[in-house]
């Protein structure tokens, strides 16, 4: 299994990093090949190895996981994932499902169901701030019972102007990293806001 986690390792995009994983108890492999799932800072991955060798990744998105459940018993622990039905820009094409694996080993199961919990409730969080800036685009930008915004508060609303060039300012420095999503998102807002 040693192998696979070098392989997960040599698979991370830049800037992603491996937060947990959890390797198969062999009692549960008896009958089939071990599996490794992993955890890593932009995706969960599952690795069953071939029945002659190798490895063959299955991986799913943060952005597209709706629920993830842990189930802790006697000798071992199941991690499972399930991903989203419906479809948004970034996942057209992308069928739900679930993914996951059976008699882990409870301590690393555990590691790997925190981190998937925390990325699920960041992304369940990014996507009801979406929501709402779609409700409020659909409603016309009004606010009801929200005061006014005055003066800059975020990188992109600095100086005014072109409340497009603000906007593409704003990706800009997202893509660069110098502000997170929930950032993005504010900034975006608050620009739609002035509209």
């Amino acid at each position: 299994m040693l192998a696979a986690l070098s392989h997960i390792n040599a698979m991370l995009v830049p800037g992603e990093t491996l937060e947990a994983y959890a390797v198969q108890r062999r009692i549960f492999a008896l009958t089939r090949r071990r599996i490794l799932v992993a955890a890593t800072s932009g995706r969960f991955i599952a690795v069953p190895r071939g029945m002659f060798g190798g490895f063959t990744p299955i991986d799913m998105r943060w952005q597209d996981i709706e629920d993830v459940h842990l189930r802790v018993g006697v000798l071992g622990a199941d991690v499972a994932v399930r991903a989203m039905q419906r479809e948004d820009l970034a996942s057209a094409g992308h069928a739900g499902g679930t993914l996951g694996a059976t008699g882990l080993r409870k301590e690393q199961a555990e590691r790997v169901y925190r981190v998937c919990q925390a990325q699920s409730q960041a992304w369940r969080e990014k996507r009801r701030i979406r929501d709402l800036d779609e409700l409020r685009a659909k409603s016309g930008g009004l606010q009801f019972g929200a005061s006014p915004t005055t003066g800059a508060s975020g990188p992109a609303d600095v100086g005014g102007g072109d409340p497009v060039a603000r906007l593409q300012r704003a990706k800009e420095m997202l893509a660069g990293g110098l502000i997170t999503d929930a950032e993005y998102e504010s900034i975006k807002a608050k620009i739609v806001d002035r509209l």
